[in-house]
């Protein structure tokens, strides 16, 4: 895979030379297709039936009983069954699965997705707490929010309020219990070989831009969380400055009167992943590999 000039040497500064191979190695792999049991309409069980009668073959994921990878399958199978259509499934990759679950969400509370379309973590949310959140789903583009309300309807997640607005806009007044940001991103954790664009999509400048909307982002979330809330913070990303730096600099210009924690999360099984070394401690990262994308994930907690 040819990637961007200018990457692997931001890369080997980062993680050294050989890790920065492995990276790139990685964002080469052919990535399985992978999905969920959309636990709203049925269940893990029902789904892997599914499968097994249209002859797919599937593996669990140690860390999430409703998760499935499909190593040998293509998205035109998944496409073709009626547990798709049905919305009994969702596709989507297994590490965007971990920040709903490091979000930790329960019945009852109000949520906050900032960056929501098209949909994959704000069902997900809503499947983890059995319809019984209210979550509120933001986002700013037209088309963008039109896709997230199909998934929602498809998926019937019925307890989410989709917010056509940048959440960078929301009036101080809201507060959640818990607030998801993935934020928009370079992507450097899932640049992929069959973009034959790839080189001028994926540019210097939209790594700086990317963090001014990431910082922008964050101080928003930050004001909107209530005491003792929980934020979690996510990229596809697997650089520094769009991940690390963005949680420390966003938790330094932080109130004085507000108190915040980056804390640790576990999830079963969670010695499989395929970690990268953090600078900041709790947070994950995780390589690109063959299962997964490159991603980022840290929890925020506000202490008072």
């Amino acid at each position: 895979m040819a990637i961007p000039a200018f990457l692997e040497p931001l890369l080997a500064r980062q993680y050294g030379a050989d890790l920065a191979a492995t990276i790139v190695e990685g964002l080469a792999a052919k990535r399985a297709v992978t999905l969920r049991a959309n636990t709203l309409l049925s269940d893990r069980d029902a789904v892997a039936e599914a499968l097994d009668q249209a002859g797919i073959s599937w593996e669990p994921v140690g860390w999430y009983r409703d998760a499935l990878a499909l190593p040998r399958a293509s998205q035109r199978d998944v496409w073709d069954l009626p547990a798709y259509e049905s919305g009994h499934l969702y596709m989507q990759s297994l590490s965007s699965m971990i920040p709903p679950l490091a979000l930790g969400a329960r019945a009852g509370e109000d949520i906050c997705d900032m960056c929501a379309a098209p949909g994959g973590k704000t069902t997900q949310i809503a499947a983890l707490t059995g319809a019984g959140a209210r979550i509120t789903a933001c986002e700013m583009h037209a088309p963008r929010a039109e896709k997230l309300e199909f998934n929602l309807n498809r998926q019937s997640a019925r307890n989410v309020t989709v917010m056509r607005t940048d959440a960078r806009r929301l009036d101080d007044f809201f507060s959640f219990d818990r607030i998801l940001l993935d934020a928009p991103c370079s992507g450097s954790g899932t640049l992929s070989a069959a973009d034959p664009r790839v080189e001028k999509r994926f540019t210097p400048h939209l790594i700086e831009k990317s963090r001014k909307s990431q910082q922008a982002l964050f101080d928003k979330a930050l004001k909107l969380l209530k005491p003792g809330g929980t934020l979690v913070y996510s990229t596809c990303s697997i650089l520094r400055e769009e991940n690390e730096a963005i949680v420390e600099e966003g938790l330094r210009r932080a109130p004085r009167d507000r108190a915040f924690s980056v804390k640790p999360f576990d999830l079963d099984a969670s010695s499989e992943l395929p970690r990268l070394p953090v600078s900041l401690e709790g947070a994950l990262c995780l390589a690109p590999t063959d299962r997964y994308e490159g991603f980022f994930v840290a929890k925020i907690v506000r202490t008072g």
